[in-house]
């Protein structure tokens, strides 16, 4: 019996192909953390926790998620990723001797603050983790670097029976049928707790590029967190929208014309959908982008440059790194 837990939306929309494969082939069990709570009206699950909210979040999600799980029956735990929800299950079940599967393992920037603290949890999660689910072969020659390899000896070449598993991005087995076009829309998401203090310079560069390429359509919609929200007053000449529903939002990624982006799991849908995207972040974990479709840029000086370079040069020629979207069968067939 698999318990398969996730907590927030992003670990969700990874693990649910899994899911549906799963379904009559593979026992399993769903935990649910909680940790975002819209998920409740949308998911069944076997074990369901609550977050008990202290002076600090992060300790808040691992105190809870540590005190609560039923280990009962269980051979195998998977998480999914990097957040507080996959790092707190991962070691409550290293304390309970449960094997743990890591899916999306291997991503790296090498740099503990950056993302802070979700690079921390993607390492420990690797160090206690039993089999590993990597999405490319540069993901897959990080685990072998950090010594990761149970069983026979790895590189590189060999294929041989091993605990690390290419098998691309779970996120892509939602996207094989959407069509991609390309109209006049500059999408931009900017959220993440690095860029907080950038936020507001952001908004303003974004403000004057919007203003000056006014044949273009930018529009952002605005993430819920307090630290973007208070800078909503800097966006002009820009078309803000709530949040929008994973589907509308995929619809928006296949119809742009590029993205303007700190997320890391855009950086993987605009792959596949054949879309380029600038990072406004001063690293990625998600390496095997970079230079094909995504483009980093470290702060809003640079900015204009990156626009005025991608306006009238849009289109992606190169394949998605992260597989062709049945990363799901291939899991199956391992975890068989």
């Amino acid at each position: 019996m698999i318990l398969v837990c996730f907590g927030t939306r992003p670990e969700y929309i990874k693990i649910k192909p899994l899911l549906d494969k799963f379904d009559g082939v593979v026992d399993y069990k769903i935990l649910f953390t909680g940790q975002h709570q819209d998920l409740l009206d949308g998911v069944h699950a076997d074990q369901q926790l609550e977050i008990t909210d202290g002076a600090n979040r992060l300790d808040s999600i691992t105190a809870s998620v540590m005190n609560s799980i039923d280990f009962e029956g269980i051979d195998q735990v998977l998480v999914q990723g990097d957040t507080g929800t996959a790092f707190a299950i991962a070691l409550s079940a290293f304390h309970h001797r449960v094997p743990i599967i890591h899916l999306e393992a291997g991503m790296r920037t090498f740099d503990k603050d950056n993302p802070y603290p979700e690079e921390f949890y993607r390492q420990a999660i690797t160090k206690i983790a039993d089999i590993h689910l990597a999405p490319s072969d540069i993901e897959k020659q990080n685990l072998i670097y950090e010594r990761c390899v149970r069983g026979p000896v790895l590189t590189f070449e060999n294929k041989g029976d091993h605990n690390i598993h290419v098998v691309g991005n779970t996120v892509l087995d939602n996207l094989r049928d959407v069509p991609v076009s390309y109209n006049k829309r500059v999408l931009i998401t900017l959220h993440r707790r690095e860029n907080h203090h950038l936020i507001a310079e952001y908004f303003k560069r974004l403000s004057q590029i919007a203003e000056e390429n006014s044949d273009l359509e930018f529009v952002i919609p605005l993430h819920p967190n307090p630290n973007v929200q208070k800078h909503r007053n800097l966006l002009r000449n820009i078309k803000v929208i709530d949040p929008l529903p994973y589907d509308e939002m995929i619809q928006e990624i296949a119809r742009c014309r590029f993205i303007i982006s700190d997320s890391g799991g855009i950086q993987e849908e605009a792959s596949f959908l054949r879309k380029k995207v600038i990072v406004c972040r001063e690293k990625t974990e998600r390496i095997s982008t970079v230079g094909l479709n995504c483009f980093l840029c470290s702060h809003p000086a640079k900015l204009s440059d990156m626009v005025r370079s991608f306006r009238d040069n849009y289109i992606v020629y190169s394949d998605c790194p992260y597989g062709d979207g049945h990363a799901s069968e291939k899991i199956l067939e391992i975890l068989k």
